[in-house]
This record gives C-alpha cells, sequence and structure tokens, in this order.
C-alpha cells in the first residue's frame, strides 16, 4: 500500500540536488500508492566520530510536494558531485500510527541512523518483536510496524558483530518477520552496499550498466545449508558457504564499471530511466555492492536465475498530458485499452478467438467441475458482470467470490475445480492468500491482471495479460472494461467448438468489432453528465439499481461514487426492491438506473414504475432511441448504444465513471489520490 524507490549510481557521477530530484520524482510516479507522507535517506556532508558519513533523514506528512520542498532546504552543499551514492525514499499509506512526521519512512535503527529501512506492507508480528525489542533496551520513536524491522537490524548487528555482513544482517532479520514485505536497507556502516529483499509484496529492480544490458538474466547463490540460523553464519566470509552457479563470476561488474540501479514497488517509477528490469520473488535478498548486482536466497529454489525483462510501455501512458487528472485520461483511454485489450486475439475475418495465455489449458477448463472466480474490489465487480456468460458458454458452475470471504469460509476446494484470480495489480494481498490456498488443494490456477511479471502471473499456470496499459488513478477505470472484454473471451474461447453457440459467439465478435466506436459514443455525453452532476453533487445519499447483468455495474458505479465523493452510495439490485430498499424512496432520495434492452428489460421496466409511483424521479441509463416509459414524467435519461448483453457493462459503466468524475471535482475532493485509499492493496 506504499511506494518505495531506490537510486544506487555507482561511477556514474550526480550532483546531490540531481539524486534528489531523482528520488522525488520516483515517488511522485508512485504517489497513487500512499500520498499522507513521504520520506528519504540520503548521504550528507558530516563526517562521524567513527569515520562513517552521516545518513540523512528528511520526513514529512503529506503529499510528496511536501518532502520537495523540505528536501531543497536541508544545511547541504547540493552542487557536490557524487560519484557513489545510496538514496532511498518512501510514500506512505498509513497502516499502523497516524500520518506524522515521526511514523514516516524510513524508519531508523538509531539516533545516529546507522540503519535506515523503507517498507512496503505489513509486520504482523510486530507487537512481539517491539515487546523482544524494547526489554532488550531499545527505544521506539514511531507507532509503526515498519520501526521494529529497523531496531530488529541493530539487535542483529549488535549481536553477530563486526564479521557479519550487510546481506546477512538482512538475512538474520527477516528470517525474524512475519507478514507481507518490500524492504530496502540503507547503511552508513555500509557505504555503497544496498540490500532489498520481499516476500509477498512487489518489488523490482531496474538495471542500467552496460554489462547487465548483454544478459537475459542473473544467476541466484543459496546459503549451505539452507536457512543456517545467524549463529551458524556470523562468521562467514562475504561469499563463503555459498553454491554458486557455473556463470556466477560474470554477474558481478568490476567495481570500475559504471552502473545505476532503481529499485521500486512498481515500473512506473523506473520506466523513465530504464526498460531493462528484473522481479525479485519471495525471500530473495539482493545485493548491490559498488555497482555490482547479486541475487542470493533466503531458502532454496528450483530456479537458479532471475531473467532480465524488457518493460513494454512509454513514458506517454504515465503522463497525464492534456486532462486535468489521471483517472479523466485514464476514462478516455477505453477506446485504445479495449482495443488493444483484444490486440493479437480476435480475428475478426473469421470470426475466432485465440488467448495464447490458456490455450495449452483449455480442454482442461472444459472438463473441470467448476469455475471458481476470486477477486476483490473492482476486480470483482468484473467477474460478476461476465458471470452469467461464463455459465452459458462453459456450462459449468460459476462461483464469484469476494477473495477475503472466501478465505474466512476456508472454502472446499477439489482438484479438478479451476481457480480464476482477477486483479488489476496482480498484486492484491487477500487475491493472493486464496490463490496460495487454492494452489495447496491442487486446483488449477488462471491469472488475470494488467501487469506482467506480477506475482499472481507467476504463481497461475496460465492467464490472460489484459493490456489496458498502467493505470495511475486509484479508482480502476479502463482496466474494469478490460477484464469485462478479457472475461467474455475467454468465456467464448471456451464455447467455440459447439455448433449451438456459433450465432451468439458471432454476434459477440461482431460487437467487439464496434465496441471501440461505442465507447467514444458515450465519451461524447461528458457534457450532459456534468449537468446532472451538478444537480447531484451536495447530496448526501445515492442509489444505483440495476437488475440481471447491470447488478455488477450498479455495484461498480456506487462503489466509484464512495471512493471519489465521499457520499453514502448504495448498489441495490432491483429485483429485491420489494424486500425492503422501496423503503427509501420518496421524492428527495437521489436514483440512477440500469434498464437495458434484455431479458430482463420487462421486470426492470416494473421496478422504475413502483420508483416512481413513490415520488422517486431516477435518472436512467437505457439504449439510444428506446426510453423507457414511466407514468405522469418525462425521465431524465443518458442513452447509449446497446450492444450484445455480456458486452453491455462495457458500455453503461461509462456514464458512471464520469458521474463520479465530476461530482467529485464539484465537491473539491481530489480524484487521484482519495482519501483512505490506495491503488495496489498489498495487505490484508
Amino acid at each position: 500500500m506504499c511506494g518505495i524507490f531506490a537510486y544506487i549510481n555507482q561511477g556514474v557521477p550526480q550532483e546531490r540536488k540531481q539524486i534528489i530530484e531523482m528520488l522525488i520524482n520516483g515517488l511522485k510516479r508512485l504517489e497513487y500508492r500512499g500520498y499522507d507522507s513521504a520520506g528519504m535517506a540520503i548521504d550528507g556532508d558530516k563526517e562521524l566520530s567513527d569515520g562513517t558519513c552521516e545518513c540523512l533523514l528528511v520526513k514529512r506528512s503529506g503529499k510528496v510536494k511536501e518532502l520537495e520542498k523540505s528536501a531543497h532546504s536541508q544545511p547541504l552543499d547540493y552542487d557536490k558531485l557524487m560519484l557513489s551514492h545510496i538514496g532511498i525514499a518512501h510514500t506512505r499509506w498509513a497502516t499502523h500510527g497516524p500520518p506524522t512526521e515521526v511514523n514516516c519512512h524510513p524508519h531508523r535503527s538509531d539516533a545516529t541512523n546507522e540503519f535506515a529501512v523503507i517498507h512496503n506492507g505489513i509486520i504482523t508480528n510486530c507487537r512481539d518483536l517491539r515487546i523482544l525489542l524494547e526489554s532488550k533496551g531499545y527505544a521506539f520513536e514511531s507507532e509503526t510496524d515498519t520501526e521494529t524491522v529497523a531496531k530488529l537490524i541493530k539487535y542483529m548487528s549488535d549481536t553477530m558483530g563486526y564479521k557479519a555482513t550487510f546481506r546477512q544482517l538482512v538475512e538474520a532479520t527477516v528470517a525474524r518477520l512475519e507478514g507481507a514485505f518490500a524492504l530496502i536497507f540503507k547503511s552508513r556502516l555500509f557505504p555503497g552496499q544496498a540490500v532489498a529483499t520481499r516476500r509477498g509484496s512487489p518489488l523490482l529492480i531496474g538495471v542500467r550498466v552496460d554489462e547487465v544490458n548483454r544478459r537475459t538474466s542473473i544467476p541466484i547463490m543459496v546459503d549451505t545449508p539452507p536457512c543456517s540460523p545467524p549463529s551458524l553464519r556470523k562468521n562467514l566470509g562475504r561469499h563463503e558457504g555459498l553454491h554458486r552457479s557455473p556463470s556466477w563470476e560474470n554477474v558481478l561488474p568490476q567495481q570500475d564499471t559504471k552502473a545505476e540501479f532503481f529499485l521500486a514497488s512498481d515500473a512506473s517509477a523506473i520506466v523513465e530511466h530504464t526498460r531493462r528490469v528484473l522481479y525479485l520473488e519471495d525471500d530473495d535478498v539482493a545485493l548491490i555492492d559498488f555497482g555490482s548486482l547479486a541475487i542470493h536466497r533466503i531458502s532454496h529454489t528450483s530456479v537458479n536465475e532471475r531473467p532480465i525483462m524488457t518493460l513494454d510501455y512509454d513514458m506517454q501512458e504515465i503522463m497525464k498530458g492534456k486532462f486535468a487528472h489521471f483517472m479523466l485520461k485514464e476514462i478516455f483511454e477505453q477506446p485504445e485499452s479495449v482495443v488493444n485489450t483484444m490486440r493479437g486475439r480476435v480475428d475478426f475475418k473469421n470470426r475466432s478467438i485465440r488467448l495464447g495465455g490458456v490455450m495449452d489449458y483449455v480442454d482442461v477448463i472444459r472438463r473441470a467441475r467448476r469455475l471458481v472466480f476470486v477477486a476483490c474490489g473492482t476486480s470483482f465487480n468484473a467477474a460478476l458482470a461476465v458471470r452469467s456468460f461464463l455459465e452459458e458458454a462453459s456450462e459449468l458452475p460459476v462461483i464469484v467470490d469476494i477473495a477475503s470471504d472466501f478465505l474466512d469460509r476456508a472454502c472446499p476446494l477439489f482438484r479438478d475445480d479451476v481457480c480464476v484470480f482477477v486483479s488489476q495489480s496482480g498484486e492484491t494481498a487477500d487475491t493472493l492468500s486464496a490463490l496460495r490456498y487454492c494452489k495447496s488443494r491442487g486446483a488449477l490456477l488462471v491469472g488475470i491482471t494488467n501487469s506482467v511479471g506480477s506475482t499472481i502471473s507467476r504463481e497461475t499456470q496460465c492467464g490472460i495479460h489484459i493490456n489496458a496499459g498502467p493505470e495511475i488513478g486509484v479508482a480502476s477505470t479502463k482496466a474494469y472494461t478490460s477484464q469485462i472484454v478479457s472475461l467474455v473471451m475467454f468465456g467464448s474461447m471456451l464455447a467455440q467448438d459447439r455448433v449451438s453457440m456459433q450465432p451468439r459467439l458471432e454476434s459477440i465478435i461482431d460487437d467487439l468489432s464496434r465496441l471501440s466506436d461505442s465507447i467514444r459514443e458515450v465519451l461524447d455525453l461528458d457534457s450532459q453528465i456534468r449537468r446532472y452532476a451538478e444537480e447531484l453533487y451536495k447530496e448526501t445519499s445515492l442509489l444505483v439499481m440495476g437488475r440481471g447483468p447491470s447488478f455488477a455495474n450498479c455495484l461498480e458505479g456506487a462503489l466509484k461514487i464512495k471512493e471519489l465523493t465521499y457520499m453514502h452510495s448504495e448498489a441495490i439490485a432491483a429485483g429485491e426492491l420489494k424486500h425492503g430498499p422501496l423503503a427509501l424512496v420518496d421524492s428527495t432520495m437521489p436514483i440512477i438506473m440500469i434498464i437495458m434492452r434484455d431479458r430482463t428489460f420487462g421486470k426492470s421496466q416494473n421496478a422504475l414504475e413502483q420508483i416512481v409511483a413513490r415520488g422517486g424521479r431516477p435518472i436512467v441509463i437505457c439504449p439510444k432511441g428506446e426510453r423507457p416509459s414511466a407514468a405522469g414524467i418525462d425521465l431524465r435519461t443518458i442513452e447509449v448504444p446497446q450492444l450484445v448483453d455480456c458486452l453491455q457493462n462495457v458500455i453503461t459503466v461509462l456514464p458512471l465513471q464520469m458521474l463520479s468524475y465530476h461530482l467529485a471535482c464539484l465537491r473539491g475532493h481530489d480524484v487521484d489520490c482519495p482519501r483512505n485509499l490506495a491503488k495496489s492493496v498489498t495487505v490484508e
């Protein structure tokens, strides 16, 4: 839920002000992951009594711009040319303790800042560790779980002595942590070195090194024996007791190599510097030592290298351009993003669909006992939006579960179940926990994500990359519509060998071909939707009603309004109207209804009549040229193109996305950074 970024240069001269700007810009790219406080750790100008250079911590509550002001006003020589430097930076989404300066990251080990650490995730045994460390005389300053990591590595250093390497100290520390984390350590005791590790939270390394640019992978080193306690390792030399890959000697560039490394929780902070990245796996420990890079393992693994990948998107995709907010930009990118989702997968001429990521498993999926979809938030709504079509196409029972509830129930699973995990980031903590639960029971695992190299994409046997492009706004928009398109393609591919489904599939592919134009047609209604927002923005509550497949969009629309406007907003299944919600309806209650020309049309029309009879004056999203009738009133409508039912949600969600955006702007809220929320939910 936080953004972490580090920049390391060796042999590449950088002025201190350039290093600070690099750290600040990295945090700005990650601010959607957390924006209630920010901080950084850099080298200062003072030499301490032990001969080391001071580690300077700069921390501020509020947004990154507050940190930027403070970082440029320290008593430092900003023009100083630094041939070697390690800077770490963090933008926070508070989990333990309010967003005050003392709770900001980086956290320090002691008053002299021997060790500094930044953290994304949550340490679940922090209370036990804190009690232990306090009993040994270590004083805490903050209320955070992360400070226990900083104090714990100081304890390890004090206990293991001067012969322990920085990496060994980190390994000994991490061995005692429980929870999910990505950690980057800096120490004034180990100049020129940085150590990073992860378990359950994303972390990647961008490399800009001549030698690495010629490599396609980095070998892995594993401690021997595995999991040896610190007492057995503390007297080892720097590389003693390690299993060496045959190509180990080619891994570390010489110390005179010019090298730059960029570490981050998201590729969006790295792509402007380099496209060459490697993704750390759980229990990897990355050591950067004066321009060299080595990957170590805390535990054994059957894989003996980490591939170096090339990022496939450019800077324009993470810039706002002409738009006032990222969310607005991403709403208006949807005509292109859905095309990118279909690109190379839908053959419009031959009316066929091929999803390369799941092709080898299609027969297994068709023979499954049932399809179990697990997701959170918007991704859950996307799976729900396509559930009825997936049941029709697969002729299998389809379960759509919220990941947290799925785990709370310990849902029974069978080896012939197929479990599909839908996540925009591929790092959602609850969904990952559910994935590992399903994996332990032998089910086939399918991932649907927007992030190549994410944990879900790596831990599932097959999957679909939705190709929506980077999404920076916290409120998901284009990822939702691309998830729906991906799931429709998935269901269509499962049904392609059924003769009885051919007319249905042809109509779906025909509508996929005109989906982009239909989206543009709805986006042209932006000024009309803003006028409706001007009528509603002072309200305190709003109901969104629909039936059948449209109910998923009611959930998504209500969620967007809650996220961005802080209004109470509730999705109502129109079929349940008489079972309680009708009591809320009167002439003062704002209501939005979705009524499309599908098999639920007659019943939805009946719900509209009941609302109007009780004084309700809803805004109705309906098919173009087919306004529903309501006795005695002139309905306010938003008319959208009519598509085949399983794709209609891509169209009808657009007015709700735009309405939530305009409501938030009119109410004066930060659209891209709604309070209390972050983009990638990496803690449960």
